[in-house]
């Protein structure tokens, strides 16, 4: 190819691939239900697209590498201390049984179904039993399921992704190295590509922990010595035994997210962005190669088999795996119904098919378009039908605001005992001991101590929070712990304004989302409820106290709008207002308001 083709090919497949997230996100659909057919578009319609003629034989090696961070970047979110109970056991089930049923009823139905060779089927078995974090993860951000749900799946996912990227590669060079006859020891060298892809694990993380505590690099450099250490450790593994780069990936990323002390720098965005622009070119890029002409007695059959595998296969699996746990049945009925093949699937059959073609296999050259085929139908049928599904099952979390409140004075809590009053599901934090057993006796949900630490320190979301507001004392954190929070929950993070004459560092000059306007700062409402103000809710038709300050309007659908510094909500009917008034409270001694 010329220069200019090459330019125009990469251009292009990069434009399609950012421009159809963005459709995508402004259509409000998973973004892979626009990323496959537009790849496969181009492919037919423009020569240049198409990835083995810009890239040659530098194509699978780099998808390759490309699945490695993106696993890299899953492991990172993947907390074991929620992987306890019958959750771990849920998931281990799904990875080792339900590796095994999807495999053996995969390659039954697909070699009279496709009309290939036994080891062909064989083939396109193993690479079906692959989902992946980052398909379910988009669905599961518009499907909003309860929490335990959504970290089986998601754990789900991101282990079955290393596990059935070696297990194509061992079926493939075991396909390879047989006649047809018999396929070797195949669990041997399952163990083998498991303890290369751990110990390169290991190396990794060591190598990591050194860049972290030892060197001590920061945030820029920091995170561009994690690429580097993720994508050196997976090609040295790679190059000792097909795919075991993608277990070593997991393994640093659930190092660097679990164990103490590694102190990484706080850029997870950055691995957010990269991944979502891999994703993009990698759907592109391998739809690309699918033509018209090869699905043209594929595309059938292919249903045919993605029918066969929602509807029987994941259901079973489902079964089996959620026995004897405590998971309701409508838990275990949306498991059922959550199984999207992804990227890894499609690495490896893109990997994988032109080699068993090249060696003869009969049926080898229907691997890629009726996997491309299975993903499509997959993803788009998940995509469409699993809110509704999720919604009939009972698993939504509820669509009312979830707020999380920082902050264990007097007035915070009873902030709290108001929202909750009014119906919203309201979850706390605070620093001191005295201040958590006030929240305890009010009633409220205590978030765990390790929360805002691991969502400050970039190594996890505040899964399920719809906003947070920053209400302690010290305004210098307020200020700091917003900024770094933003983006790690659904909704807006905001703080308390710092008083006008505030010896803080940082605080008087940050900017970003500040609550009930400039005058209500800690010390003001430290010294109104010493002087005996109370922080109530009540219908917002209702006549307001002169003195009183709104702090939250509370929708009759359970949104919950702040006031801040910028505006005030205007109250609709059946609103509940929560105010700051003036007056003493029934019943009580003012308060030490700095405990």
């Amino acid at each position: 190819m010329t220069t200019d083709q090459v330019l125009i090919g990469v251009g292009l497949i990069l434009v399609l691939a950012v421009g159809s997230q963005v459709l995508a996100g402004r259509l409000r659909i998973p973004a892979l239900i626009l990323l496959l057919p537009v790849g496969f578009a181009a492919g037919a319609l423009i020569d240049d697209v198409d990835p083995e003629r810009l890239l040659g034989a530098a194509f699978s090696p780099l998808v390759s590498l490309a699945v490695a961070v993106i696993l890299y970047d899953a492991g990172l979110g993947l907390d074991l201390a929620r992987l306890k109970g019958h959750t771990r056991r849920v998931v281990v089930r799904l990875i080792w049984i339900g590796v095994l049923i999807t495999w053996l009823l995969g390659t039954l139905l697909a070699a009279p179904l496709l009309g290939m060779s036994r080891r062909a089927a064989i083939m396109i078995g193993a690479i079906l039993v692959v989902s992946g974090p980052t398909v379910v993860g988009p669905l599961l951000s518009f499907v909003r399921p309860k929490d335990r749900l959504q970290h089986i799946l998601i754990w789900e996912g991101s282990l079955i992704d290393p596990v059935g990227g070696v297990l194509g590669a061992l079926v493939f060079h075991a396909v390879v190295a047989s006649s047809g006859h018999h396929l070797g020891s195949g669990t041997v060298q399952f163990l083998a590509s498991v303890g290369i892809g751990a110990a390169g694990g290991a190396v990794g993380a060591a190598l990591l922990w050194l860049l972290f505590r030892v060197l001590r690099l920061g945030e820029v450099l920091g995170t561009t010595a994690q690429l580097a250490v993720v994508i050196g450790v997976a090609a040295l593994c790679d190059v000792l035994r097909d795919d075991t780069g993608l277990i070593a990936a997991v393994v640093m990323g659930l190092a660097v997210a679990n164990l103490p002390g590694m102190g990484a720098p706080a850029r997870r965005p950055f691995f957010e962005t990269l991944v979502s622009l891999i994703l993009g070119l990698l759907f592109i890029s391998i739809s690309a190669t699918v033509t018209p002409h090869s699905l043209r007695h594929v595309w059938l059959p292919a249903l045919g088999l993605a029918a066969f595998l929602v509807l029987v296969v994941r259901p079973l699996v489902a079964a089996v795996s959620t026995l004897g746990t405590d998971l309701t049945r409508g838990e275990r009925g949306f498991i059922g119904w959550m199984a999207p093949r992804g990227i890894v699937a499609a690495a490896t059959a893109s990997t994988f098919s032109t080699g068993l073609v090249a060696k003869g296999i009969g049926g080898a050259s229907k691997i890629l378009p009726a996997t491309f085929v299975v993903i499509v139908a997959t993803v788009t049928l998940y995509g469409l039908t699993a809110s509704p599904v999720a919604r009939r099952l009972g698993v939504v979390r509820p669509s009312r605001s979830r707020p999380l409140l920082v902050g264990g004075a007097p007035w915070v809590v009873d902030l709290g005992v108001a929202l909750k009053a009014a119906g919203l599901e309201v979850l706390m934090w605070a620093g001191e001991e005295e201040q958590r057993d006030r929240i305890r006796r009010a009633g409220i949900e205590l978030a765990p101590g390790e929360l805002l630490g691991a969502a400050t320190g970039g190594a996890a979301e505040l899964e399920g929070i719809t906003a947070v507001y920053f209400l302690t004392a010290e305004d210098d954190f307020n200020a700091l712990a917003a900024v770094l929070l933003r983006g790690s929950v659904e909704g807006t993070v905001h703080r308390l304004n710092a008083p006008a004459d505030s010896h803080g560092v940082v605080a008087p000059f940050i900017g970003g989302e500040v609550l009930f306007g400039p005058d209500l700062t800690w010390p003001a409402f430290s010294r109104r409820y010493e002087e005996g103000a109370a922080v109530l809710g009540q219908p917002a038709g209702d006549v307001v106290r002169p003195g009183s300050n709104p702090l939250f309007f509370v929708r009759r659908d359970g949104r919950l709008d702040p006031v801040t510094a910028g505006s005030t909500p205007l109250p609709r009917p059946g609103d509940t207002v929560v105010l700051l008034t003036p007056g003493e409270r029934a019943g009580e001694n003012p308060p030490d308001s700095r405990a």
